[in-house]
C-alpha cells in the first residue's frame, strides 16, 4: 500500500495517510473460527481448504478429518426428498452464470437439519469456479420460533373452543326450545353468551396486539391522560363487582407532570396489572402514582405507576420470564399473553417496565412513561 503525496502552498510535499482497504480478511485479522456460523471453503478442485470450529460443532465432524477431502464427501448433504445435494446443484460443472445457492434446509447424515447457503467465487463473470464458500447454520433458533408459533396456535384454539362451545350450545338451545324457558332463564343464557362473546373479542384483540408488537406497527395515539383518574376507574369497577374497597390503596403524589399517552392502551396496561394483583396476589393491592425524576437537575422525566400486592410474589428464577409469551406463573389460567402485551405497549410509548418483590412480600410491577407530547405539538 503506497503513501501518496500532494503539493502544499509554497511547493512543499505533504504526505497523505494511506487509504484504508476494506474487505480484506488478512488486513482485518479475521479468524474463521471467530465467525458465528459454520464456514466451509472448497478450492477450484473441489477440495476443502477451510472448515471452521462452528462447522465442526454443527456437523459433529473434526476439521482434520475433512480438510483435503472433496466437498461432497466432507459435507454429504441431502435435500428433504433424499437427493444428494452436490450432485443436484453441481457447482463446478453447472451453469457458468450461477453465483450462489440461496439458504435452504438440508440434511446431514443421521437426519439432522441444517440451513445451508453457498457462494460461487469466479475471477470473471462466466469463468470457472475458483472457490465454493458454504455457510452452515443450526436450525435450533428456527425451531424455537416454530414451537412458539405452534404453542400460540394451540393456546388460541383452546381459548376459543370453550366460549364458542358455550355460545353455540346456548343459542341452539334457545332457538329450539324458546317457549319452554322463563324470562329469567333466557336472560341468564343470553348474559352467558354475551360474556363469552366478550371473551372471544378480547382474545382476538390480544392476538392483533401481538402481531403489531412483533412487527413494530403498534400505533400510539397520544392524548392528555389523567393517570390517577384512570386507576380510580379500575378500582371502582372492582368494587362495583363485589370486591371490598379496603382491598385497594391508591396513593398519588402531586404534582404529576402532564402525561400524553394513548388512553385506551394505558387502560389495557392498568387492567392487566391490577387484575394480576387481584387474581394472583393477596392482601391489599397498592397502586402508587408518582412523578419520575430525571437524573439531571431533578427535572420531571415522566410518570411512574407501581402496582404491588401482599401475596407470595414471583419466584426469583421466574423474574426474567414474566414478560415473555405464555408465562402464567404457578397458577394456570388465561392465555399468558397479557404481560407480554403490557411490555409492548409501555415500550411503544418509550417507557420501561420492571418486576420485583414488594415490601410486603408480593409482586411489584412498575412502569414509567416519559414526558412527551403529540406530534402536532412537537
Amino acid at each position: 500500500m503506497s503513501v501518496g503525496t500532494s503539493s502544499a502552498p509554497g511547493g512543499r510535499d505533504v504526505r497523505r495517510p494511506p487509504e484504508p482497504r476494506y474487505g480484506d480478511p488478512a488486513e482485518l485479522g479475521i479468524d474463521p473460527d471467530e465467525l458465528p456460523d459454520g464456514l466451509v471453503v472448497a478450492d477450484e478442485h473441489g477440495r476443502v481448504i477451510c472448515f471452521n470450529s462452528a462447522a465442526e460443532r454443527i456437523t459433529a465432524v473434526a476439521a482434520q478429518d475433512v480438510l483435503g477431502q472433496r466437498l461432497d464427501k466432507a459435507l454429504p448433504l441431502e435435500d428433504l426428498e433424499g437427493r444428494r445435494w452436490w450432485q443436484l446443484t453441481d457447482p463446478y460443472g453447472g451453469l457458468a452464470i450461477r453465483v450462489r445457492q440461496p439458504e435452504r434446509n438440508l440434511l446431514l447424515p443421521g437426519g439432522r437439519e441444517v440451513l445451508v447457503s453457498a457462494r460461487y467465487v469466479r475471477t470473471e463473470p462466466t469463468g470457472p469456479v475458483r472457490r465454493v464458500v458454504v455457510s452452515l447454520r443450526d436450525t435450533e433458533a428456527r425451531r424455537r420460533t416454530e414451537r412458539s408459533h405452534a404453542e400460540l396456535i394451540a393456546t388460541v384454539a383452546h381459548e376459543l373452543r370453550s366460549p364458542l362451545t358455550s355460545v353455540k350450545g346456548f343459542t341452539a338451545t334457545l332457538l329450539a326450545k324458546w317457549e319452554r324457558f322463563t324470562d329469567d332463564q333466557k336472560r341468564l343464557m343470553l348474559e352467558t353468551v354475551d360474556a363469552d362473546a366478550d371473551r372471544v373479542t378480547r382474545l382476538i384483540a390480544e392476538l392483533l396486539d401481538i402481531s403489531r408488537i412483533d412487527s413494530g406497527r403498534l400505533e400510539v395515539r397520544r392524548q392528555p391522560v389523567d393517570i390517577g383518574a384512570a386507576v380510580g376507574r379500575h378500582i371502582q369497577a372492582y368494587v362495583a363487582a363485589g370486591l371490598s374497597a379496603d382491598r385497594f390503596l391508591l396513593r398519588i403524589e402531586q404534582p404529576l407532570p402532564a402525561l400524553w399517552a394513548d388512553p385506551d392502551k394505558i387502560d389495557q396496561v392498568l387492567s392487566n396489572l391490577i387484575e394480576n394483583a387481584v387474581r394472583h396476589g393477596e392482601g391489599t393491592v397498592t397502586i402508587d402514582v408518582t412523578p419520575a425524576t430525571s437524573p439531571r437537575e431533578g427535572e420531571d422525566a415522566g410518570t411512574s405507576v407501581t402496582v404491588s400486592d401482599e401475596g407470595t410474589g414471583i419466584p426469583e428464577e421466574s423474574m426474567n420470564r414474566v414478560f415473555t409469551r405464555f408465562w402464567r406463573g404457578s397458577k394456570r389460567g388465561g392465555t399468558g399473553l397479557g404481560l407480554y402485551i403490557v411490555k409492548g405497549i409501555v415500550e411503544a410509548h418509550g417507557g420501561t417496565i420492571t418486576v420485583g418483590r414488594a415490601a410486603g412480600g408480593g409482586a411489584e410491577f412498575r412502569f414509567t412513561l416519559p414526558v412527551s407530547a403529540p406530534a402536532y405539538l412537537t
